[in-house]
């Protein structure tokens, strides 16, 4: 029996990429999904790949949401308990990667990132850990990037996001230490996804987005008294 049959999982940024490929990932384990994006039309592509992969043996929601907006953050999660019932993972995934030198002047975009990629997190947990305290069970997954660790001339404030990301899991941990509800950073290094377009960088082959989902799955299908804090994922 799959490990994950019934749980109930919520994926933002669902609509393409590492997402919609974590998405698909839990879905093959038997967990039911919560697709979350902006792009309806995209969730509900990603929403009917994942029906027909499982042959409809899976509940499969989308829900339109942008999560630097603590409001349909809210009733992202609101409208999973009433159609799923208890959401037993959250995975932040949902994330900006703009023009990030303090150089450049790109306000707007440093302001998307902070809000994307460092509230956005905060509004999700926020929204699902007073059903996880209560039930002492509950697991949380924080994509972070290899640019929290590790930061380069063109990448300042896109890695303090990440680095923030990093920051809040480890207090989380803490923070949440023996109530039941488990929290997972994943730092991602380079995938090849829709951010780029080259099939090689620096020689070496880009990760494939379900590279990633399979470390979710690693992560949330360990015995309920072991807890992965931190994985880092990067292309040979």
């Amino acid at each position: 029996m799959n490990k994950l049959q019934g749980k109930t999982a919520i994926v933002t940024g669902a609509s393409a990429g590492i997402g919609a490929a974590i998405a698909k990932e839990l879905a093959s384990k038997g967990a039911n999904i919560v697709l979350a994006a902006r792009r309806m039309d995209k969730l509900n592509e990603v929403k009917n790949e994942i029906t027909e992969i499982t042959n409809r043996k899976v509940k499969v929601i989308a829900v339109q949401a942008d999560v630097s907006v603590k409001n349909d953050v809210n009733q992202l999660v609101e409208q999973a308990q009433t159609e799923l019932g208890n959401v037993d993972i959250l995975v932040n995934n949902a994330g900006q990667m703009l023009s990030a030198t303090i150089q450049s002047g790109q306000v707007e975009e440093w302001e998307k990132m902070i809000d994307v990629n460092i509230k956005g997190v905060l509004y999700s947990v926020h929204a699902v850990l007073p059903s996880m305290l209560s039930r002492s069970s509950g697991h949380i997954i924080n994509i972070a990037s290899v640019s929290g660790l590790e930061v380069t001339k063109t990448s300042t404030v896109y890695s303090a996001t990440k680095h923030a990301v990093r920051v809040i899991s480890q207090g989380l941990e803490k923070e949440l230490a023996r109530t039941g509800v488990r929290i997972t950073n994943i730092s991602p290094g380079m995938v090849d996804t829709s951010l780029s377009s080259d099939n090689n960088w620096n020689g070496r082959k880009k990760l494939d987005p379900t590279d990633i989902a399979k470390a979710v799955v690693y992560a949330v299908t360990q015995p309920s008294y072991v807890n992965v804090n931190e994985i880092t994922v990067r292309p040979v």
